[in-house]
């Protein structure tokens, strides 16, 4: 409601990265935030968002892109109507335009500083630092730091990470969710 309008208003493009994003629901649903305000605009600018994960299976399904029909309750009806398309019986597939836009990499978060990202207006782990301990929580989100463009955001998982602080970072206050605005 906020970020993606306001880098719209300014560039031509938004870039995403959903950080560990296991089977990709959470890469499509960017996808379908980012095309669904672009519509609302003049649909001119162009967007792209990765999904990263360690599992070579789970990307392979992230990339099918299609999932059990009862994920749709987590689909608001207009997008789902929007975005999403019956493969099954019991199954939807996302819709091949905005799959176009998502793309799946294998990384490992150990090797985060390798990742061959471009400068991202959002940069989304959430539910994944859990699994680390507190230093490497710490080393990890100062990594992904360097992944966000100026003005962009860092949003990490309520509780994943508490304490931190960063020269370049400042924290945004929303409701339910830990997000950090790049402010260099």
């Amino acid at each position: 409601e906020v970020l993606i309008p306001e880098v719209l208003s300014s560039r031509d493009q938004f870039l995403a990265w959903s950080v560990g994003c296991a089977s990709g629901e959470e890469a499509y649903s960017l996808a379908m935030l980012v095309d669904s305000a672009i519509r609302g605009i003049n649909g001119k600018h162009r967007y792209g968002v990765t999904g990263t994960d360690i599992s070579l299976p789970t990307l392979a399904r992230a990339r099918d892109g299609i999932y059990l029909t009862r994920r749709l309750k987590d689909i608001p009806l207009h997008m789902q109507q929007q975005y999403c398309v019956q493969a099954s019986e019991k199954r939807f597939r996302i819709d091949g335009k905005l799959r176009k836009h998502v793309s799946f990499s294998q990384l490992n978060l150990r090797d985060v500083r390798m990742a061959p990202m471009m400068k991202m207006d959002l940069v989304f782990c959430q539910n994944l630092l859990i699994y680390f301990d507190r230093e490497r929580r710490a080393q990890i989100v100062n990594d992904l730091c360097e992944f966000v463009r100026p003005g962009g955001m860092l949003v990490v998982g309520p509780g994943e990470l508490l304490g931190w602080q960063h020269s370049k970072m400042e924290k945004v206050p929303y409701a339910d969710t830990l997000a950090y605005r790049r402010t260099d």
